[in-house]
């Protein structure tokens, strides 16, 4: 893997650790907490909402600012460790063998790495079973009622909400996938708004053939672009005509992080066409109109755009209310769904005067209820709403060699193409899903050296598809 793609990459998996801290820290104990009965699981939970109202009360302390360097102190730096590895998979099964011998602090922190690295090879239950982040804790809110709010299709209304707008904003957790399932839907109609310029955290400035290629490599951005949704992100916005802008800040401080990428977005779009149409994929609080989930006076970097550009974002929080693994039935997201029983990425509207809920709005405008995701072999949500069908693999074709990697390139992309899909079996005389549009695939399946162990073509005919 290229230095640079390297750097930017461990930038930002280390940004994200300080974002997360500075979000108060919601973390459920993930490597026990599934074992634990349920009044062992009572007890974590208890010991954890101390944990984090301790970790509020130091957050309004004056601190130094946040950097990358100095904010997340662990023994051992496994983002290096394991950045030149020849294979996700091998990062994964060097992390997992790693896990257990770090300090209890180490792993909570390196545990996102893991889980970041799991969502990547498609193991998307486990990458949201290992890191069970929960940042609603930092803004508790009454939850709406049925009687004055009723739900309503995500991508409709936020549609709607964009036409008068010239940025929109959406946000995602980074180890679960879910959260680019919206941006995928939203992206076709958004174009037909007059949208036409996509900005996605994630990719590296370097890659200046990506337009002309039309899809995204392993050196397009950071690891977090291996994960195949985010891949097509990418490639759906390039091949509907999206000019794809990355926008990533080299900066140490995070106060400075923020505003290099809201300069660089402005420069990039707004000081080049004054009147563009702005769309971006972000993570967390960078979305946020307001300071505070970045901790202290902070600005958003979300905040600043506004500033630099005149125009006021529509943002849109789609990562309080998730499924984040198991948790009591007091969990906030177990009550809400429980009230509106979604199937689909939904927003409240008002029953009064059809406005859309926020539980936050001086920092965004809607914040969206995902699905419970539902267990067939894998997530529900990974047909996109139909866009892509079942096709059933399995340790064959791994040649008797496991773990293996089972991945989906589509036949005239490069062999370092992200995959369309993929998933990595762990257990001999498994079978699992790959969900796939129609097209011509080489399905192919490597081992932890990323030694190819063999290839098969296969067509998923649209007569297939919904």
């Amino acid at each position: 893997m290229e230095t640079s793609v390297v750097q930017f990459g461990r930038s930002k998996y280390v940004w994200h650790l300080v974002v997360i801290c500075a979000m108060a820290g919601g973390l459920v104990s993930p490597a026990s907490f599934g074992a634990a009965g349920p009044q062992q699981q009572q007890q974590q939970l208890q010991q954890l909402q101390q944990q984090v109202e301790q970790q509020q009360r130091q957050a309004q302390q004056p601190q130094q600012p946040a950097t990358a360097s100095s904010s997340t102190k662990v023994s051992r730096d496994l983002f290096t460790e394991t950045a030149r590895m020849r294979s996700d998979l091998a990062r994964y099964m060097y992390l997992k063998e790693v896990m257990q011998q770090l300090t209890r602090e180490d792993r909570l922190i390196d545990q996102q790495l893991l889980a970041s690295v799991e969502d990547e090879l498609g193991l998307y239950n486990e990458a949201v079973y290992d890191f069970p982040f929960d940042n609603r804790v930092q803004t508790p809110v009454p939850l709406p009622s049925p009687v004055d709010w009723q739900p309503a299709s995500a991508v409709d209304e936020i549609v709607k909400l964009a036409t008068d707008r010239h940025i929109v904003m959406i946000n995602e957790a980074h180890h679960d996938a879910h959260t680019r399932e919206l941006t995928l839907e939203l992206l076709p109609k958004l174009r037909a708004e007059g949208f036409s310029y996509f900005a996605a955290e994630a990719l590296v400035n370097t890659d200046t053939d990506l337009m002309k290629r039309g899809y995204p490599i392993t050196t397009s951005g950071s690891q977090y672009l291996h994960e195949p949704l985010y891949g097509d992100i990418i490639r759906q916005a390039i091949k509907l005509g999206f000019q794809v802008v990355p926008y990533e800040s080299e900066a140490d401080v995070l106060a400075d992080r923020e505003e290099g990428q809201a300069k660089l977005l402005y420069q990039k779009v707004f000081a080049k066409d004054p009147k563009a149409k702005l769309f971006v994929h972000a993570g967390y609080a960078h979305i946020d109109k307001a300071p505070g989930n970045l901790g202290g006076s902070i600005k958003p970097m979300a905040m600043l755009l506004k500033q630099l550009s005149g125009f006021d974002p529509l943002t849109i929080d789609q990562t309080r209310w998730r499924d984040i693994g198991p948790m009591p039935d007091k969990d906030l997201y177990k009550r809400l769904t429980a009230q509106f029983p979604v199937t689909n990425p939904s927003v409240l509207l008002s029953r009064q005067n059809g406005s859309v809920w926020s539980s936050d709005p001086d920092r965004h405008d809607v914040d969206v209820i995902l699905p419970p995701p539902g267990h067939q072999r894998r997530p529900h949500w990974l047909t996109l709403n139909g866009e892509r069908v079942p096709r059933v693999v399995s340790t064959d074709f791994c040649q008797g060699q496991l773990p293996c990697v089972v991945e989906a390139h589509y036949a005239d992309e490069s062999e370092d193409s992200i995959p369309a899909d993929r998933y990595t079996f762990l257990t001999a005389s498994s079978i699992n899903t790959l969900y796939l549009r129609p097209g011509e695939y080489r399905v192919i399946a490597k081992n932890r050296d990323g030694h190819n162990l063999g290839q098969r073509n296969l067509t998923v005919d649209h007569s297939e598809s919904p």
